[in-house]
């Protein structure tokens, strides 16, 4: 029997699952000072979302005990890896549980910027009734440009098709082939997908490489037309991870109608900050923070990684495992 703390909360089927395979379950937060105090110590395992930050400090703390850190999700950006592996910690996440939810909150912020529905809607509340300020585009016949081409990038893009947009992709790492088999065009160059696309999806992990990567020189490079020649704008959405995009360089890029809207589910800081001028620009919105918030995504990603940890925890290898290059 293991005992396993839960401090980010996690469904009930997957808190089930752990009991019943006999390990002792906690659900519990802990404030920041508390955890560098070392209130992990007892535990064999813990299992976090993003609000629980396991510095190199915290993971220092928890002594000889902890075995292995489950991240109910897909973004590890909150683990210090490097200090996890030196105290011999497996750190697993589960990667494939959000992707259906991210896809869709995806293509539901692309089409809430070009159809302004965000924008109407503050309107009707305020009484106004502008139906001929809110003409629009279609995505088809549309660019896309994804940075990034995972499984959730991917997922775009199979509906991004769908509706008749051509989607294009930046992937320093990807196989050529993977993208020539989901009809896809692959380009070398980060500012060439910007030259291309009147539509830009990030897609990435966030990484020094990665930090700013959309900043507002690359936003200017957008064309503002379809390959056809007709005048859409150009659009910016990230359901990936803040600061990827510069915050600054967004709103200097939509004062200056640069960009003509901007959907963000992940910002730089986050609780993202009531003063943050972005919150005020009429053609900007928001969501926070919720990609994987959708029950199916909850109850999928909590019994994913119920499983990664036990499987841990009884000495077998997983596949979802992210420190392993780092544990060797």
């Amino acid at each position: 029997m293991a005992k396993i703390i839960v401090t980010d909360g996690m469904s009930k089927d997957a808190v089930n699952l752990l009991e019943k395979s006999g390990h002792e379950v906690t659900l519990k937060s802990f404030s920041k000072e508390e955890l560098l105090q070392g209130c992990l110590s007892d535990f064999d395992a813990i299992i976090v979302r993003s609000a629980t930050k396991l510095t190199e400090d915290v993971i220092n703390s928890t002594g000889a005990s902890l075995k292995v850190i489950g991240r109910a999700g897909v973004g590890v950006d909150n683990i210090d890896l490097e200090a996890a592996s030196k105290a011999g910690i497996v750190v697993v996440n589960a990667p494939l549980a959000s992707t259906q939810s991210v896809v869709e909150l995806t293509i539901s912020h692309l089409l809430a910027s070009i159809r302004h529905i965000a924008k109407s809607d503050r309107g009707l509340r305020l009484g106004k009734w502008e139906k001929k300020a809110m003409v629009g585009t279609e995505l088809s016949g549309k660019s896309l440009g994804l940075i990034g081409f995972g499984r959730i990038a991917q997922g775009v893009g199979m509906v991004a098709q769908a509706l008749g947009m051509e989607v294009h992709t930046y992937d320093p790492y990807l196989p050529p082939k993977v993208a020539k088999s989901q009809s896809t065009r692959l380009h070398k160059d980060v500012d060439d997908l910007f030259r291309t696309c009147t539509h830009i999806s990030v897609h990435c992990n966030l990484t020094d490489e990665t930090h700013h990567l959309v900043n507002y020189e690359r936003m200017k490079l957008m064309p503002g037309k379809s390959r056809l020649g007709l005048k859409c704008g150009n659009h910016i959405v990230n359901c990936a991870r803040g600061g990827i995009i510069d915050e600054n360089g967004l709103l200097q890029a939509l004062e200056e109608g640069v960009v003509s809207s901007a959907a963000l589910d992940v910002f730089e800081k986050e609780p993202v900050d009531p003063k943050n001028i972005l919150l005020t620009h009429p053609d900007f919105h928001g969501t926070p923070h919720i990609g994987a918030a959708t029950i199916e995504a909850q109850s999928r990603v909590g019994t994913d990684i119920a499983r990664n940890v036990m499987d841990v925890l009884n000495g077998k290898s997983v596949k979802s495992t992210v420190n392993s290059h780092l544990l060797e």
